[in-house]
């Protein structure tokens, strides 16, 4: 049975990941994420719609699979995580395909609640059509089409929760998509990768490998989530901050990490609270599937924001803020607390963390330069980069790739530079370009015999 992957999206860009696997009449969609940099752009982000996202270039151009006659085929959308650039297109782009979505239970909760924030009731009811599964990790789904497919979602360490590598169980072997991951021992939250089961299936046989090449040139393993731990709480306990406020922003997906500043402020004497919409929505997601670690207050709505910071104001050195903007967003938290737009304004030497690191696209770079010049001017003293990637190095990738021993490797999730990275991996390994290693891009196919 010939197998052909087209590699709809994420192949040439950071973003919008999308790829689908046709297995003689039946198909399967890994993925569908959003290209963020433009959505960051958007001066209205509450009235977006398909028409806007594809004149932006921010969904996967699926059309092309009209024109094969594999739109009909699709059998089942399997996401990996609850990442935008993984599941943000779904509300939009779902309805096409005539298929469930296969989902961890803390993706699905995300899945829903960014179905329920459109604003267009049209859009909304063609965003429900689809049914949408939750399937626990460590376990599988069965697909009653042409034939009965298994999917397989195996546990991974990555930067929010539930997190899966995906397996499709055909004929000719396994294609395997791992899109993010990292290979986190002693995580701080949950468990560490499903190895022996990962293990078990190269045993059966891995005939495809789909694998992220982000980190794919970075010569080293990727420290555990524990190390970004210690990185707070040498910030946040080893520095003179008894008279000052304590603001901390990093990713609303990565609840270990909040969790892990929850702990902190809690050392501290300090209560935190938590400020954004993004950060209510992922740790609402939490909260529903019984995974959130920790009680504490967030506020997303106009008033209780504008309310939590008047609180904040009167004793400053009572609260740690957990509040989203890290990448420097224009109406995120961080921003407008910068303009002095709350009832709480920021003074010299109040403490500004940066749990993250900026996403090196233009726009986000403007964006955070502008806000620590900001910072810089009201004498805030601004500590960046106190973290630690969710994604694999060089190394983790390789022992990823010998683990697995799969027959073909695509490298995906990342431009021609990245996808090159993890090519030339590869053939340190043994696989050879053009023959089992495909380097592609958007909108092609790949044939695996």
């Amino acid at each position: 049975m010939k197998i052909n992957v087209y590699t709809v999206g994420g192949y040439n860009e950071v973003g919008k990941n999308m790829t689908v696997v046709e297995l003689s009449e039946d198909a399967f969609i890994f993925d569908c994420g959003l290209y963020l940099p433009p959505v960051v752009e958007l001066e209205n982000k509450e009235h977006m719609d398909e028409k806007l996202l594809r004149e932006i270039d921010a969904l996967p151009n699926d059309l092309f699979l009209d024109k094969l006659g594999l739109r009909s085929k699709v059998k089942a959308i399997a996401v990996s995580h609850a990442h935008l650039d993984h599941v943000g297109s779904l509300p939009f782009l779902a309805y096409r395909y005539d298929a469930p979505i296969l989902a961890t239970p803390f993706t699905a909760e995300v899945l829903k609640s960014l179905i329920r924030d459109i604003t267009d009731e049209k859009a909304k009811i063609r965003a429900r059509k689809n049914k949408i599964i939750s399937i626990m990790p460590n376990s599988s789904y069965s697909i009653n089409a042409k034939k009965i497919h298994e999917v397989e979602f195996i546990h991974v360490t990555h930067s929010t929760l539930q997190t899966a590598i995906i397996a499709l169980h055909t004929d000719e072997g396994i294609i395997m998509y791992a899109n993010d991951f990292k290979l986190d021992n002693t995580p701080t939250l949950g468990k560490k990768p499903n190895y022996e089961r990962l293990k078990k299936l190269a045993k059966q046989g891995i005939k495809a490998l789909i694998v992220e090449s982000l980190y794919a040139a970075d010569e080293r393993k990727t420290p555990s989530e524990r190390i970004a731990y210690d990185l707070l709480e040498d910030v946040m306990l080893g520095t003179s901050n008894e008279n000052s406020a304590i603001v901390v922003t990093t990713f609303s997906s990565h609840i270990a990490r909040l969790n892990s500043i929850v702990k902190i402020a809690n050392k501290l004497g300090r209560t935190p609270i938590l400020f954004g919409r993004s950060l209510k929505r992922y740790t609402t997601a939490a909260k529903k599937i019984n995974m959130l670690p920790f009680d504490a207050p967030t506020l997303s709505f106009k008033t209780e924001i504008q309310r939590g910071f008047k609180k904040v104001a009167k004793n400053k050195t009572d609260y740690v803020v957990i509040c989203t903007g890290h990448q420097g967003e224009q109406g995120s938290i961080l921003d407008r607390l910068s303009k002095g737009q709350f009832k709480f304004k920021l003074s010299k030497d109040d403490h500004v963390i940066f749990s993250s690191r900026t996403i090196p696209s233009p726009i986000n770079i403007a964006n955070r330069q502008q806000l620590e010049k900001r910072l810089k001017e009201a004498g805030v003293r601004i500590f960046t980069d106190v973290h630690i990637s969710g994604h694999a190095g060089r190394e983790d990738l390789r022992d990823f790739i010998r683990m697995l021993n799969p027959e073909h490797i695509i490298p995906a999730h990342g431009e021609l530079q990245k996808r090159t990275a993890l090519a030339e991996l590869a053939s340190e390994l043994g696989y050879s370009l053009g023959y089992n290693i495909h380097l592609t891009e958007n909108g092609k196919l790949v044939m695996i015999n």
